[in-house]
């Protein structure tokens, strides 16, 4: 018997049956806006049919110009543009899987001064204001739906998804923060509905009855004039009635400031309210965001709270995720850590979509780890990310690979990561390597410090250093004081601190240990927790699931001070950056920017900020200011005649960067 009986178990629609319960869900790479991009954006989904998944959603395809999330951008509106969609479905179809279009028309998200939505109001994170659509402009975006789906057809699609949440334009006609209009299509909630309902009736008239229609069905707007919960569940009944095969949980706008899908967001945060939604309707309920594991999405199935799950991250972190889940390996399974490093930071700054755990996902076609013509043997030293990825990607390939840890645990600075609240996702990413350095043969000697000699008489062909970082010490008078610890102390060997901490430099790490220090011993949120400090609530209270935030209380005063001029956190990830921003000032830090470190003494830190001189009367100073590579072996090694590759810290210790990491390590092996 399986392990996952509701997860695996065939869904029959009537005219098709998905082969589970897994939808890959839309996730835009990127490789969609250029037809050349096509052959690998095909390879891309084709790996994850091969892997097993029911059905794939597509990133999104606007139905005309005025859609484009960006311009030029991916459409679908022409025969010709179809044909060239052929190179997309066929592979997953010989493959075994299921395939449906995601139709998304970007409304007033759309980065372009050719922008319409249900009236000209300018969304916070666009600079362009969009035009209002007249009556007739209207009708001719719900037709540009229709016959989108109708060539997604002719491209041998199995289906559409009719994108209506995340605060594109569908949901700017639903909810009343951004429909004002007074006439047939705005002024009551009935009427606000009718965009969407006509959409989904005029789409069932053009594709036939045996066809895929999901609609991605805003549950929780998250924003302030977001819909009420009996207008939910008033719009499912109608798109129900309309035509729709299945409905989607979409949660949140992108202009909203509650997070959804970051790493700190408990897993499965929002099935309760697929859950809440499934006794209203008759067609299958899909429920999505933070779910990373079979055993979290069986769990959501077994509930009833949902008939399908939606992932879309996982699989870019792992395309055999379905396989490895049906044969009892989910110890294998490379976990989606919701990092949004190489996923989502490089959808919105416009760059291809990867997977920081997974440096080969959207590249499928030219980072390959082909069996070795010729077997090395090879050391690799440092157990962090980078030599990690790069130990298990060699044995993968057949190379006889030994691995040199100097600390009794794997990890390096991820061992440290897991620790900060909202972190905890990555020791998944630890797990997932040891495991994989058992299934390919990595002979691993933890707590073993490898010297030049050993290196120089162990018979190795090729040395990879990932010796990682050491914390830097700044030259700071009283930087030998007691109550001064390194980030390494505090996180990984726990030393105690004080009432009053101040922690000098707010580069990622900086605001890592901020966050480690505003939290209670036991850091890890539960989900109720999490919606109280965010300020989530059931949407019957009060519209769109948003009320006042009620986050707990810092067990101590924190101040985090950096020497630069610039906003504390500028640097960090553009997706999830505002999320940790928003956690410090919930939790009171006192952030200074531009500072002078004067000196350290009983009296606490000695500071100068804006020509004033000020003393923080602080118990502990936590010192964040920086790295420095490890990378002593180097030399002797080369002098040795030893060829040395330097990965991941040891090659730049600019700022902690595991995403670039674990591709130096992977794309090192795949060239060895």
């Amino acid at each position: 018997m399986s392990q996952y009986p509701n997860l695996l178990a065939p869904l029959d629609l009537g005219f098709t049956t998905l082969r589970n319960r897994v939808i890959m869900g839309s996730m835009h790479t990127g490789l969609e806006d250029r037809a050349a991009h096509f052959p690998q954006l095909a390879e891309y989904y084709a790996e994850r049919a091969r892997g097993g998944v029911g059905l794939i959603v597509t990133g999104g395809f606007a139905p005309n110009r005025t859609g484009w999330l960006l311009p030029f951008a991916s459409k679908l509106s022409t025969p010709a543009e179809a044909r060239a969609h052929r190179r997309l479905t066929a592979p997953v179809h010989e493959a075994g899987g299921k395939i449906a279009l995601q139709i998304l028309h970007a409304g007033r998200y759309s980065y372009n001064p050719l922008s319409v939505s249900a009236s000209s109001i300018k969304a916070p994170i666009n600079p362009f204001r969009p035009r209002a659509l007249t009556g007739y402009g209207v009708l001719r975006q719900i037709r540009a739906f229709a016959d989108c789906a109708a060539l997604a057809r002719e491209a041998g699609y199995d289906g559409v998804e009719i994108m209506g949440s995340e605060g594109y334009l569908i949901n700017q006609f639903l909810a009343e923060r951004t429909n004002k209009r007074t006439d047939k299509w705005g002024g009551s909630a009935e009427n606000r509905r009718r965009f969407a309902v006509e959409i989904v009736r005029r789409t069932r008239e053009k594709v036939g009855p045996d066809f895929v229609i999901i609609y991605r069905l805003s549950m929780l707007d998250l924003v302030q004039g977001g819909q009420r919960w009996e207008d939910v569940v008033a719009l499912a009944r109608e798109v129900e009635a309309a035509g729709a095969t299945i409905i989607n949980t979409g949660i949140g706008w992108h202009e909203a400031r509650v997070p959804t899908i970051v790493t700190s967001v408990p897993r499965a945060a929002f099935t309760w309210v697929s859950g809440k939604l499934k006794p209203h309707v008759g067609i299958p309920v899909v429920t999505s965001n933070r779910i990373n594991m079979p055993q979290v999405a069986e769990a959501a199935l077994e509930s009833g709270d949902a008939d399908l799950v939606s992932m879309a991250r996982p699989f870019l972190a792992d395309p055999e995720w379905i396989r490895k889940a049906e044969s009892g390996r989910e110890d294998e399974i490379n976990t989606c850590v919701a990092c949004n490093q190489a996923c989502l930071d490089h959808a919105f700054k416009r760059k291809l979509v990867s997977c920081m755990v997974n440096p080969r996902a959207g590249h499928e076609t030219t980072l390959k780890l082909l069996p070795t013509r010729k077997a090395k043997h090879v050391a690799v030293v440092g157990a962090g990310p980078a030599g990690l990825a790069a130990a298990t990607a060699l044995g993968e390939r057949g190379h006889a690979v030994e691995l040199f840890e100097a600390d009794d645990a794997l990890g390096g600075q991820f061992a440290i990561a897991r620790k900060i609240p909202g972190k905890e996702e990555f020791a998944e990413t630890i797990r997932y390597y040891t495991r994989r350095l058992e299934v390919t043969g990595v002979k691993v000697r933890l707590g073993t410090r490898a010297t030049a000699a050993d290196l120089r008489d162990g018979g190795f062909d090729e040395v990879v250093l990932a010796t990682g970082v050491a914390p830097r010490v700044p030259a700071l008078p009283g930087m030998d004081h007691p109550k001064v610890l390194s980030y390494v102390d505090v996180v990984k060997h726990g030393r105690p601190v004080g009432d009053r901490v101040a922690v000098i430099g707010a580069g990622g790490i900086g605001v890592d240990v901020s966050e480690f220090l505003t939290h209670a011993d036991s850091p890890a949120l539960d989900r109720d927790a999490w919606m109280a400090e965010w300020g989530v609530t059931d949407p019957e209270r009060a519209a769109g699931g948003l009320t006042e935030p009620r986050p707990e209380p810092a067990p101590r005063q924190v101040y985090l001070l950096q020497r630069k001029q610039s906003a504390i956190g500028a640097g960090l990830g553009k997706t999830s950056g505002w999320v940790h921003r928003a956690a410090l000032r919930a939790k009171g830090v006192e952030q200074l920017s531009g500072v002078t470190y004067e000196r350290i003494d009983d009296a606490g830190l000695h500071i100068t900020v804006a020509g004033q001189p000020r003393t923080l009367e602080v118990d502990t100073v936590v010192v964040c200011a920086g790295q420095e590579p490890v990378r002593d072996l180097a030399d002797d090694l080369r002098a040795a005649g030893l060829p040395v590759h330097l990965i991941g810290g040891a090659d730049v210790a600019a700022e902690l960067d595991a995403k670039r990491a674990i591709d130096q390590g992977t794309r090192l092996a795949a060239a060895l």
